[in-house]
């Protein structure tokens, strides 16, 4: 298929609507969305439940409503906006988005810092729109439903032609879903947060969705010792299957002291923190050696702040490295290449799959930690 008339498109689609927190999502018929410039429209495949999505659900983040959410998608292209010439994209592809969708024109963008665009921050994540100032979904009425990035909880799914990249044949597209975020994430916070160099030492606190990528791909980046973290045994049982060479419950065990054993007093050269509470910032300091990178990937609810032992970091040389998302255009394909070989282990990080109808359900476990990896919504279901 080549052409946009090659595929019916429905007037109405199926979505996730999250209009009051305190009902939490409900699934409502509304108008199918339409791409417009530099745009796709996506049949989506799947979307995984973040822990991001959790704060807008339960209101600890503002964000316009009534709201579509999911941010990590795969789908199937069925309709191509103008500007899509020297996109390389075509009707019919199998595509992954990626949540941080870059506008390609500002500042940021033009100098390749997707991450840091400023009309996804602007627009998308404070008002819930696309880059020409509206919104792509609309009530059965016409009256407008905001985007979380791409608004993926739905059967269809307009996504910016820079945020998606082609999938191959080999890849299985219901749990490729969430190589456009715990993947992609996992993969900025290694590549960009950290620069990971062959042989560091690496602690991963945290080893939920994005942190058991981060675990993976640090360990294909030729991490010499990959010590995953949590406070689960059940979370860290499989973490050896992905790359860890220790594991350490925090709970059970002293963090710091059992990760100076296992380094010979130094500590580690990176900690990532993959989930964003106060507890975690503090074990990801309280293992680093001196020199390290400690690189936050983990977004806390509302306004929150972690302590810095200030002497020990100026003392000790050690730095504090963002980490949001990746950049898009460069590392989501380098991403989804690197699932076709192999080297991400995608498939298994998906512990559970469930209905459109039960998204709540879905995003109530993972509010109890009662999801191992990553849940997604199979649109299949």
């Amino acid at each position: 298929m080549t052409s946009n008339e090659a595929v019916q498109i429905p007037e109405t689609m199926r979505a996730a609507v999250l209009r009051d927190t305190e009902k939490g999502l409900q699934v409502e018929t509304i108008r199918t969305p339409r791409p417009k410039a530099g745009e796709v429209l996506i049949k989506v495949a799947a979307c995984g439940l973040c822990h991001s999505d959790l704060h807008v659900i339960g209101g600890a983040i503002a964000f316009p409503k009534p709201a579509v959410l999911g941010h990590e998608v795969t789908g199937t292209i069925v309709e191509l906006g103008p500007g899509n010439e020297h996109t390389g994209l075509a009707v019919g592809q199998n595509v992954a988005g990626g949540f941080l969708m870059p506008c390609g024109q500002c500042d940021a963008c033009a100098s390749g810092h997707d991450e840091l665009c400023g009309p996804f921050f602007d627009l998308n994540r404070l008002k819930g729109l696309l880059y020409d100032g509206t919104t792509r979904l609309a009530t059965l009425e016409g009256d407008p439903i905001y985007m979380y990035s791409m608004g993926g909880l739905a059967e269809y799914a307009v996504v910016p032609s820079a945020a998606v990249a082609p999938v191959d044949d080999s890849i299985d597209l219901v749990p490729a879903a969430i190589l456009g975020c715990a993947a992609m994430t996992g993969y900025g916070a290694v590549r960009r947060g950290a620069d990971l160099r062959f042989g560091e030492t690496v602690a991963v606190v945290a080893t939920g969705g994005v942190g058991t990528n981060i675990v993976q791909i640090a360990s294909a980046f030729g991490a010499s010792q990959v010590i995953a973290i949590d406070v689960s045994d059940e979370k860290l049982a499989p973490m050896f299957d992905y790359g860890a060479t220790a594991v350490i419950n925090s709970v059970t065990q002293n963090a710091r002291e059992e990760v100076l054993k296992l380094t010979k007093g130094k500590g580690v050269d990176v900690a990532f923190e993959a989930l964003g509470i106060p507890a975690t910032w503090k074990t990801a300091l309280d293992v680093l050696a001196d020199g390290g990178r400690m690189v936050p990937i983990g977004l806390g609810a509302g306004v929150q702040t972690a302590e810095v032992e200030i002497n020990r970091t100026v003392r000790r040389s050690q730095s504090i490295l963002g980490s949001y998302g990746a950049r898009t255009r460069q590392d989501l394909p380098a991403v989804v290449d690197l699932a076709a070989r192999g080297v991400i282990n995608y498939t298994d990080v998906v512990s559970r799959r469930f209905p459109l109808e039960e998204a709540g359900v879905g995003y109530e476990m993972l509010r109890n930690r009662q999801i191992q990896g990553r849940a997604v919504v199979d649109m299949s279901l």
